[in-house]
């Protein structure tokens, strides 16, 4: 205890803590106070489910994409078996996201050097707009994770001239957020299209040099991670699953498209490519007229709406990875009396013109605090709180209950069901394929090669549901199969040989 307890002090005075204003430590009490109901939530999330099904598959000694798929890069997952359940999955959150606005507030020191107000104001923003439900900001994902590495590649390339080793430094940043998720990838070019912009084609060899030492810090970690897969054994897994199937996923919200030509699948992405350029060129058109800090700002979102919008799929923890430019440039907006403080409407017209037209989902925010307020007072019992996240909860409790009473951790279990992630992440219970959601199965495989290797490794229980069939495992049930419980339209059948006797 001792020992963690220093670890916690020298951290605290690498983020020079003791030197934190109080404003910020009532931004920062305030956000853990907000955080606090998510430490409450039942399992309902399935991206959070998948997670952890995957981080418990890496404790118990499987290798990722292998043995346990996800087509995400490995780090969210690392994360997750490091948590080992949601409640502490939750609690690393809530802490990683107190540094980031640490770091943020740092960062807007820097941009924001003469305005105080506005970096409290931007400060207050960037906190609000991470935490609350509005953005899923309290759901474990991969944007919340990876922003805290641009910023802090931010933080050292805007200080005082960077020596080629803090370049290197803040491109191994960038690189780490990739390992998070691959649309941090286009926060790199921000820094580079920056260097160009405000340093002109005269400076092109030290833009040149400067970019080439960035990239290089950039793909040193994700090398480091291929040449880690490697030696696992399961580098192809890794580059299909975590990059090129990424690919595809770009395009899959509009799976009518597929039998498209390349140019007319591909059309919008190209488009919106071109708006970025488009952009970019007219930033630096107008470099003479404009700040730098209003040039940078105004790059972060064109890139960051890029990236968020590659899928074109309408979650609103995407528009996360945009959130640290929007705030500060609501700053500017309302608290600068200068030319740029008109311009502020500019980029942020842009960046609300892509939630209105791709339709992004949003989550209430009053609801979810009213309804844990009444939950810890007792005004609500733990089943209708429960059952106020999804139907399907309180179901998904009953299923994993009777899991952990009827099996051993090493024993496989198989369900087919949209919740079949949250039960596994209950249960700490593994499937026998390497597939862990319905639609990995329906995406990147098929029922029928499934059924097959689940018949080659028959699980210790298969799980279906009535509304959701799956008659390609009907020979193995007739074979080797009883019915042995039903609950909720859910019907469970142990192995023969596991069966209870009657």
């Amino acid at each position: 205890m001792k020992s963690l307890w220093q670890k916690l002090h020298r951290v605290g005075d690498f983020l020079h803590l003791p030197d934190t204003p109080n404003w910020l430590l009532a931004v920062l009490s305030m956000v853990f106070l907000l955080r606090v109901p998510s430490f409450f939530e039942p399992y309902f999330y399935g991206d959070e489910s998948i997670y952890l099904t995957l981080g418990q598959g890496m404790r118990q000694g499987l290798t990722l994409y292998k043995d346990i798929y996800d087509n995400k890069p490995p780090f969210l997952y690392l994360t997750a078996a490091v948590g080992g359940n949601l409640f502490w999955f939750k609690v690393i959150l809530a802490f990683w996201s107190l540094i980031t606005i640490i770091l943020f507030h740092k960062l807007v020191k820097i941009i924001l050097s003469k305005n105080e107000k506005a970096q409290k104001l931007s400060t207050l923003l960037f906190a609000l707009l991470t935490t609350l439900p509005l953005l899923e900001g309290l759901t474990a994902n991969s944007e919340l994770f990876m922003i805290v590495f641009t910023i802090a590649a931010f933080l050292i390339l805007l200080g005082e001239r960077p020596s080629p080793g803090r370049i290197y430094l803040a491109g191994i940043f960038l690189g780490l957020g990739a390992l998070f998720k691959i649309p941090a990838a286009f926060d790199a070019p921000i820094i580079v299209f920056y260097w160009v912009i405000t340093g002109g084609f005269k400076n092109w060899k030290k833009i040149l040099k400067s970019t080439f030492i960035l990239m290089l810090g950039f793909v040193s970690p994700i090398v480091l991670s291929l040449i880690w897969f490697y030696f696992e054994g399961a580098l192809p897994e890794y580059i299909k699953a975590a990059f090129l199937q990424n690919v595809g996923y770009l395009s899959s919200f509009r799976p009518g498209d597929v039998q498209k030509s390349f140019w007319v699948k591909n059309a919008p992405l190209l488009i919106r490519g071109l708006i970025v350029l488009l952009g970019s060129l007219l930033i630096f058109v107008f470099r003479q007229k404009l700040s730098r800090k209003f040039i940078l700002l105004s790059l972060w979102v064109l890139f960051a709406l890029f990236a968020i919008t590659l899928s074109e799929r309408p979650y609103p923890h995407y528009l996360i990875q945009a959130i640290a430019p929007i705030s500060i440039l609501l700053s500017i907006l309302f608290t600068e009396k200068s030319p740029e403080q008109s311009l502020a409407i500019l980029p942020l017209a842009v960046f609300l013109f892509v939630p209105v037209y791709y339709k992004f989902w949003f989550y209430p925010t009053t609801t979810y605090y009213t309804r844990f307020i009444k939950f810890a007072l007792g005004a609500q019992e733990k089943s209708a709180y429960f059952g106020g996240f999804s139907t399907n909860v309180n179901r998904n409790y009953k299923i994993a209950e009777f899991l952990t009473q009827s099996s051993r951790q090493p024993d496989r279990v198989f369900m087919w069901d949209p919740d079949s992630a949250t039960v596994y992440a209950l249960s700490k219970r593994l499937p026998p394929i390497k597939y862990v959601a319905d639609y990995h199965i329906n995406d990147y495989s098929s029922r029928a090669g499934e059924a097959e290797s689940i018949a080659s490794n028959p699980p210790k229980f298969i799980i279906l549901s009535n509304s959701y069939p799956y008659p390609e495992l009907n020979p193995l049930l007739k074979r080797s199969y009883l019915l042995i419980n039903q609950m909720e339209g859910v019907n469970i059948y142990s192995r023969i040989d596991f069966a209870p006797t009657k």
